[in-house]
């Protein structure tokens, strides 16, 4: 076997639901895009494994309780950012501002280049801070953690009751001339083969309420057709509601690569090998424009009103600056900082 650092483990917990599977079929039922052959390969290389050591059989019998790990030779990941800027921290509550092109989670592509590799590294494994939202990968801006089997299920609440207030700032093709409320139902996009892709999907279809506000703040050009600089406010949290909002009413936003290019040419990229920079030329922005500017929520810890602003990122500001006025918001509303928790609130 070659030397650890070259295999990502992938730990499969056996559920009652499972328990006698054949591995095989097991493994298969848990990763579906998995065939039997492929399955059967892993297993005669001694990529499956029990607590027992490797498997070697197809036919052997997995238990509910036991972990399944399956070895897959770690990726050769791209360059990003290995980096994050911290907005604030105190005991109950830790605000980053994460980079473009820095993914949250791993993914078949990246494993040690993400936000959670990253804050390991810097904080050590049992740091204890867990996320209570996330970022599409190319989405730069405001994330908030609480403190695991803490202050982390207060602010997942807060999230689940609608109490945070998120605010974007997008470059956006075109003109948008007056602001604009887009209610339009999202869910999976119809005839995609993107399993990600979102779309318009009527509620009597499975499709989920949605609403975002768009507030115009500036018009610029890039390279040489009309932008324009919004504020967005989604008022429920669909996954890639902006983006999507924004592509259906003909203003997509710059650097989209999912939604705004020919489905064919992001599959072209995941599956067929297509050079993931062949897409940045043709859009002319190695990301996409949306940047998550401020976020208003309680305090975890005793409930008051604090805000935090993330920079707007000096590659979209060389597009389109930020408002004066927008640009002079504090990063940290003055009384998160003047009134922190008290000992007996934290943690709460």
């Amino acid at each position: 076997m070659p030397s650890a650092p070259e295999w990502i483990p992938i730990p499969l917990p056996v559920g009652l639901a499972h328990d006698g599977y054949r591995v095989d079929r097991f493994i298969h039922a848990r990763i579906p895009r998995l065939s039997r052959t492929r399955i059967q390969r892993f297993i005669e290389r001694g990529q499956v494994r029990s607590a027992r050591g490797p498997i070697e059989r197809g036919a052997h019998r997995v238990r509910a309780g036991e972990v399944i790990t399956l070895l897959r030779p770690a990726p050769r990941e791209p360059a990003v950012v290995l980096d994050y800027t911290v907005c604030h921290e105190d005991p109950a509550l830790l605000v980053v501002d994460k980079p473009a092109g820095l993914p949250v989670h791993p993914s078949a592509t990246y494993h040690r280049h993400t936000l959670t590799a990253v804050m390991r590294e810097r904080l050590g494994a049992g740091h204890g801070w867990e996320m209570a939202h996330r970022l599409d990968r190319e989405t730069s801006g405001v994330m908030v953690f609480g403190r695991r089997r803490g202050s982390g299920s207060v602010l997942k609440r807060s999230f689940q009751r609608r109490e945070v207030l998120k605010e974007y700032l997008a470059l956006v093709h075109g003109i948008v001339s007056a602001p604009l409320t887009i209610e339009i139902p999202l869910g999976s996009a119809e005839g995609s083969e993107i399993r990600v892709k979102m779309g318009e999907r009527s509620l009597a279809d499975g499709g989920q309420p949605a609403r975002t506000e768009v507030e115009p703040l500036s018009q610029g050009s890039f390279r040489g057709q009309p932008v324009t600089l919004v504020r967005a406010r989604p008022r429920t949290g669909r996954q890639h509601q902006i983006r999507v909002h924004l592509a259906l009413c003909g203003h997509g936003v710059v650097g989209d690569k999912l939604y705004g290019l020919p489905e064919s040419w992001f599959l072209d990229v995941v599956e067929r090998g297509r050079p993931l920079a062949e897409l940045d030329d043709h859009l002319g922005l190695w990301r996409h424009a949306l940047h998550a500017w401020r976020i208003e929520l309680p305090h975890p810890a005793d409930g008051r009103a604090v805000s935090f602003v993330a920079p707007w990122p000096a590659e979209l500001a060389a597009i389109v600056a930020l408002p004066e006025a927008l640009a002079r918001e504090p990063a940290v509303a003055p009384e998160a900082l003047a009134q922190p928790p008290s000992p007996a609130s934290r943690g709460r």
